[in-house]
């Protein structure tokens, strides 16, 4: 055990219109969740099947924030970055930050799905290197 972060555990999205939401993320996914009840919906994607759940709006966590406050966006990895952004910008999705070279083969966009949730994407050379081994 170590009291350091260890890896993403869960991903929570919110969307007002919960169904809407379940299949606009199972189109993107090709695949179905493996986990539902009503307001919850929850897939495992990625090389580690990492948890993403789609949640009705109205479960959302009430939190006031100061006003300085950020957020973090989480990128998935995506081995082709044009073709993913492409595809979710044609699926619904609105663009925030077109693709971008960030430098030494990372390369990052985001978007806004349609449910008004951020969505990162990045290719990520480290990610190729190590998901290889």
């Amino acid at each position: 055990m170590t009291d350091s972060l260890r890896g993403v555990a869960t991903i929570s999205l919110w969307a007002a219109e919960h169904q809407k939401a379940v299949k606009w993320y199972s189109d993107l996914l090709a695949k179905e969740p493996y986990f539902e009840r009503p307001g919850y919906a929850e897939f495992r994607i990625g090389d580690y099947e990492t948890e993403l759940g789609i949640i009705d709006q109205q479960y959302a966590p009430h939190m006031t924030f100061p006003d300085n406050a950020s957020g973090a966006v989480l990128y998935w990895h995506v081995d082709d970055l044009k073709a993913v952004y492409t595809r979710v910008l044609t699926m619904g999705a609105s663009m925030l930050q077109e693709p971008e070279d960030r430098g030494h083969g990372f390369v990052t966009a985001t978007v806004r799905d349609p449910f008004g949730n951020i969505l990162g994407l990045m290719y990520n050379p480290h990610y190729v290197e190590i998901s290889a081994k």
